[in-house]
């Protein structure tokens, strides 16, 4: 059973639910695609620091309290830190002794059936036409190491309100925001190599590469547009994420 949003989360996501709905306009679909007796973890593409924000938006509005892993920078970002800290989300801290703490935490959540929203892609969008870039392996393994469902909930049009590596975001006009979740990424093959057993980096990457692929076709039907051959690599172009 999942637990209920704390009376802070629910009077600090009011004004935010009143001020997405002021400058967005909802293209939401796919929430029966949405576990509600399992912890699970939702996954997204990431093209603007806003995404956390409209990826909430549709997630707390069906009834799901909401928590990112995120890389911890983003906690000191203006608005989008702000938000992130006083909903109680869980900050990586990459290359650090404290690293381990956010895999930690966020066993932590899903084992007592709550849900954690992540973006695989671990930093914005390097394409430089906003596809989603070959993933992170961390969404993988806490998949594989707790058993739960992982959900695909792709998104467009939040560049349109905060362009990306942008600080002033611009509302008006209304900006229509799609969000699309669609069912489980199928990983049972890829679970039942490593039942028992310590999950390979072979594995780790087959499955960070279907949830990725999954989620770029997501996008593309959004899109209506036919997305790169192959993702674009940070690591094959040398680049720190």
């Amino acid at each position: 059973m999942a637990t209920a949003p704390s009376r802070f989360y629910r009077n600090a996501a009011r004004p935010l639910q009143a001020l997405m709905t002021s400058v967005t306009r909802k293209d939401w679909h796919g929430a029966e695609h949405l576990p509600s007796d399992t912890g699970y973890i939702a996954v997204s593409n990431h093209v603007t620091y806003a995404d956390p924000i409209t990826l909430a938006h549709f997630l707390y509005n069906n009834g799901q309290v909401v928590r990112f892993l995120a890389k911890s920078s983003l906690f000191s970002a203006p608005v989008i830190g702000a938000a992130l800290r006083g909903f109680d989300q869980i900050p990586v801290y990459r290359g650090t002794s404290r690293a381990k703490e956010a895999v930690d935490k966020g066993v932590e959540v899903l084992e007592r059936g709550d849900m954690i929203a992540m973006f695989p892609e671990g930093t914005l969008t390097r394409d430089p036409d906003l596809w989603p870039m070959a993933g992170r392996t961390g969404v993988a393994r806490m998949a594989l190491e707790t058993g739960v469902p992982v959900i695909p909930v792709a998104q467009w049009g939040a560049h349109r309100l905060l362009g990306r590596y942008e600080k002033v975001p611009h509302p008006f006009p209304r900006k229509t925001i799609t969000v699309v979740a669609g069912p489980p990424v199928d990983l049972d093959e890829l679970r039942a190599r490593v039942a028992g057993g310590k999950v390979d980096t072979e594995t780790l990457r087959a499955a960070t590469d279907r949830i990725m692929a999954t989620l770029t076709s997501m996008v593309a039907e959004i899109r209506g547009e036919t997305p790169p051959e192959k993702p674009y690599d940070m690591r094959a172009q040398g680049e720190k994420r």
